[in-house]
């Protein structure tokens, strides 16, 4: 092993690299590493979008394009130099003020003095790797961080760093070329000026931001908002929205290959520091360097991002511009392996695993099949002897003969895919791989072995920039997905191969592009087999990974359970800080990656109410992540087990946290919204056949959709199978059956520890429209009127000021809700227990006409349909027979104009072709209807609100699951 210098020499190549950007190459040439010439500086090079990303392909309503946003970014870098006597710690990209203008619209007026402008109110924290606290902080508050001491937490959430200024000051000194250099070289900041032909050196009045005098620290990215709350909005006591705030500032890296990019902010939100934090990493490749960055022209930073997004320009999140370009810049593919739902032997049996336990449990998943169709069977920690000896097994547990081979066939057998824990850059200190090769293991700078934070033990973390590590990471993985079988891989701990510390094999190299080289081992490896990232730094998996941890490990319990400290904000294991990070990195799914948000917990066994099992499934299912269970499948009663089916089917669907930015339970949003809408189906009908294959549309080029996606001012809307306009909205947006309409899908949550009203202004519950964006170029209704009204619901047939069908899917309640109600804008209020949620479905009334209203077989309460058709005296109801599914179903028909009886006479309903009697009318609601600018209604309709028993079989056969009402 110590004669390995390179991949090539260990026995395997990487891909070659491709390039991160066709910017020209730096004014400099080999020649200059070779130079002792100092005067060679960096070089800042910019972009800025000169033109409308879609001009050439949009076509919308017959106008040929519309601008996406008012706001474009700016994006630049620093590059230096090749230079042997220079050791970067850091470049410094950005630092200053933020400067408010009064604009047009403002609540504040130059000539109004006394009203002040929009100010920030809020700071998004993003963590270093998938357990790292992420949230928005309101001004002022601080910054939640783990309870537990450095010594066991820091390695966990160590991303850059930004080094403290030197006590002594600099002096500038001439030099006889009439250079000017600084002697005692320190971090700090200084200008220089001419003062009557003599040089001096002043030094501005405030400190520059450090990591000791910052008040925030965000990692990557961060986005500084306004919540509005200078105005009236929240004196009702209402959940502040985003899209009713003010202006939004997003800053930061649209990669994390070159280096750990942080951002520091002061107290007041006014202050901001970018810097790409290199750790001391010289300015030359060293005769150790590895082959992948030897020889490289410069030392440069990735690509800085900065976006000021004003409140009437974003689509309900504010960085989605920033995280729409990341992902084009790192050829992010989310969702081109499908949704994955799954099962996961950690929670339960932690790592007292064996063959027959696995085996039993995969057998009650293939009984599952035709209620819960399962894809993974995923085993977890447990099976080898000791971390870095992964193809050991512990003794009398496993088949000698085949062992982990023999599990993944049994699992392949039964209809699922096989999965395995694995952590490739770690070793435990007693394992074989530790005693024979000390030379892997990263060490600090004082010799010592790097600390690589307590998980329960110690653990020493392995040198990515030595190709004998990689090498053996390289055959770990080809063993498992090759010899063994496994097709998805859980890879943990993937931040121990990028440990602080000078003690590694290349020192030319920085953090960063260890583990950048270290994801690229691991995807050659790998294969086409789906990894899973975990405990991993967010920025250096983007395009390698296919789901990512983005929260803390959960736990059976809302706290950290004793005697670990339930108030920690860091990463120790609670339902709490699992769901927090969910919300609040949704906006990553299906853009970045699939979110994965851990486990689904739902034994009995666990300290976990039912309301909270109810809250994690809801959260799971709302966001669109993994969908994974993990207990004893056994011992799970009917009762949690129901849980888990009515958030089955997975959809594909994130829908968006709309008080992210305002949320005011430590960074925990409580409203998240999504669509469900007919019109995507019927448009999907009218266009050309979709091309599943590498995730692109037959009929464009790889060439063309890569030069339009390439544009990072572009938002590029993912979604499975196919990369869609913008403004298509079907991230958020569940395509339903032709004739169920569009409505809204809220679900509100409360975060107390306590019983809460939680209420939600009707900008909230409201569907946007194509012409709400080409005629206001934003979605949101911060003036409601009868005519935004009736342009928002232009659905043809339906009476737009009838009011709406409002029903919580989890208490399988119904009520109407007059029209003027909303539009007065009074709040929808619930009063919520602790750590409860529900979930609403918000449908304009039509009361003419027979409507679907929900039920309690799926969440959505509309993906559970494969037709809807109706007459005046008829309906049919066709549910989707995949699956095993006993439940309700709750359809509106009408009973005739309000001055005279309810006519709904002579009702029969068969289901699945025989006449049904369990049925019921649970409301008659008097619906009124409005003329415009009349503020009662003029007339009502009578309406019945019809609950059905109905059954599904899973047989797919023909008359499975068809319901019919004649009246």
């Amino acid at each position: 092993d110590d004669t390995i210098a390179s991949d090539h020499d260990a026995g395997f190549e990487l891909p070659p690299m491709k390039p991160w950007d066709n910017s020209p190459s730096p004014p400099w040439d080999e020649k200059d590493a070779e130079k002792d010439d100092r005067s060679v500086g960096p070089i800042l090079t910019f972009a800025i979008p000169s033109q409308d990303p879609l001009s050439h392909s949009s076509r919308v309503d017959n106008k040929e394009s519309f601008q996406i946003h008012k706001c474009p970014p700016l994006l630049w870098k620093v590059e230096h130099p090749p230079n042997p006597y220079v050791a970067i710690d850091s470049f410094c990209l950005m630092e200053g003020k933020l400067n408010l203008n009064h604009h047009e619209g403002a609540i504040a007026t130059v000539q109004n003095p006394s009203q002040s402008a929009d100010k920030p109110t809020n700071v998004y924290i993003n963590g270093y790797q998938s357990w790292s606290f992420s949230g928005s902080i309101e001004k002022g508050q601080p910054q939640p961080k783990s309870a537990m001491p450095n010594v066991v937490s820091e390695a966990f959430n160590r991303g850059g760093v930004v080094l403290s200024p030197s006590s002594h000051n600099s002096v500038v000194i001439e030099a006889e070329d009439g250079d000017f250099w600084l002697e005692n070289i320190t971090s700090s900041t200084h200008i220089v000026r001419e003062n009557g032909g003599k040089h001096s050196c002043n030094f501005e009045q405030e400190e520059d931001l450090n990591e000791d005098n910052a008040f925030y620290k965000s990692d990557m990215f961060t986005c500084i908002s306004s919540n509005g709350t200078n105005c009236h909005r929240i004196s009702d006591g209402r959940v502040l929205l985003d899209e009713e705030g003010g202006p939004a500032l997003i800053v930061g890296f649209l990669a994390q290959r070159h280096q750990y990019g942080v951002i520091l902010i002061d107290r007041d939100l006014q202050r901001y520091n970018l810097s790409a934090c290199h750790e001391g990493v010289v300015a030359a490749s060293s005769s150790n360097s590895s082959s992948h960055f030897n020889g490289r022209n410069s030392l440069s930073s990735d690509w800085a991002f900065c976006q000021i997004v004003d409140s009437s320009c974003y689509d309900e999140e504010a960085m989605v511009y920033y995280i729409h370009a990341s992902a084009d810049h790192n050829d992010a593919r989310p969702m081109e392996k499908g949704l994955t739902t799954g099962w996961c032997s950690w929670y339960h049996y932690y790592s007292d695993i064996d063959h027959d336990s696995l085996s039993k449990n995969a057998d009650i998943l293939e009984q599952h099949q035709n209620n819960i169709g399962f894809n993974v069977c995923l085993i977890d920690d447990g099976y080898m002897a000791s971390w870095g000896d992964w193809n050991s097994l512990k003794p009398g547990r496993f088949m000698k003969d085949g062992g982990m081979k023999v599990l993944a066939n049994t699992i392949r057998a039964k209809g699922m895919k096989p999965g395995i824990w694995l952590a490739p850059f770690a070793c435990d200190k007693g394992s074989k791989l530790a005693k024979g090769h000390p030379d892997w293991i990263i060490r600090n700078d004082k010799g010592r072995v790097a600390n690589s934070a307590h998980c329960g033990k110690y653990f020493y973390g392995l040198d990515a920039t030595n190709p004998a590590v990689r090498k053996h990471v390289y055959d770990t993985i080809r063993r498992a997905v090759k010899d063994w079988g496994f097709e998805v891989l859980k890879l943990d701990f993937l931040y121990a191969c990028c440990l602080s510390g000078n003690g590694k094999y290349d020192n030319t190299m920085s953090r960063a592009e260890a583990m950048y080289l270290g994801f690229r081992t691991i995807r050659a490896a790998a294969g086409d087999a789906f990894i899973i990232g975990c405990g991993s730094p967010l920025g250096s998996a983007i395009g390698f990974v296919d789901g990512m941890r983005v929260s803390c490990d959960t736990g059976p319990t809302w706290y950290p359970a004793f005697p670990l400290p339930w108030w920690d904000n860091g990463t120790l294991p609670a339902l709490r800080g699992m769901l927090r990070n969910t919300l609040s990195r949704a906006v990553l799914g299906h853009r970045w990656w699939h979110n994965d948000p851990d486990c689904i917990l739902l034994g009995e066994s666990t300290k976990l109410t039912d309301v909270e099992v109810v809250s994690a499934a809801s959260i799971v299912a709302m966001t669109g992540g993994m969908f994974l269970l993990s207990d004893d499948m056994e011992k799970v009663s009917e009762s949690r087990l129901s849980v888990a089916k009515k958030i089955f089917p997975l959809t594909g669907v994130t829908a968006v946290p709309l008080d992210l930015h305002s949320a005011q339970n430590g960074g925990m949003p409580s409203i998240l919204r999504a669509w469900c809408s007919d019109e995507s189906t019927v448009i999907n009908a009218q266009q050309k056949e979709v091309r599943k294959t590498e995730g692109l549309p037959s009929s464009w080029s790889s060439d063309m959709l890569r030069e339009q996606a390439s544009k990072l001012e572009c938002e590029v809307g993912y979604s499975p199978g196919m990369i869609m306009n913008p403004y298509s909205r079907e991230r958020s947006c569940f395509a339903v059956a032709p004739g169920l309409g569009t409505w809204t899908v809220v679900s509100l949550s409360n975060w107390m520890d306590h019983s809460n009203k939680l209420s939600i202004s009707f900008s909230a519950l409201i569907w946007h429209s194509y012409q709400d964006y080409l005629s206001t170029g934003t979605p949101t209704s911060k003036e409601i009127t009868g005519d935004t009204i009736e342009r928002v619901f232009d659905t043809p047939g339906e009476q737009t000021e009838s009011g709406f069908h409002v029903f919580s899917f989890w208490e399988s309640k119904y009520s109407w809700v007059p029209h003027q109600a909303l539009v007065g804008n009074d709040p929808l209020v619930k009063k919520l227990a602790p750590h409860e949620t529900e979930i609403f479905h918000i449908k304009p009334a039509n009361p003419t006409r027979p409507q679907y209203i929900g039920s309690d077989l799926h969440f959505s309460c509309g993906f559970e349909v494969q037709n809807f058709e109706w007459s005046e005296r008829s309906v049919k109801i066709e549910l989707k027979n995949d699956y095993e599914k006993k439940g309700s179903i709750f359809v509106h028909l009408p009973g005739g104009r309000g001055d005279g009886e309810n006519k709904l006479e002579n009702l029969s309903i068969t289901v699945n072709g025989t006449v049904t009697p369990d049925w019921c009318v649970i409301a008659k609601p008097k619906i009124g209807v409005h003329s415009a600018g009349s503020p009662k209604p003029t007339h009502y309709y009578h309406g019945n609100i019809v609950k059905v028993q109905v059954s599904v079989a899973g047989s797919s056969g023909d008359g499975d699951g068809i319901v019919h009402f004649n009246f």
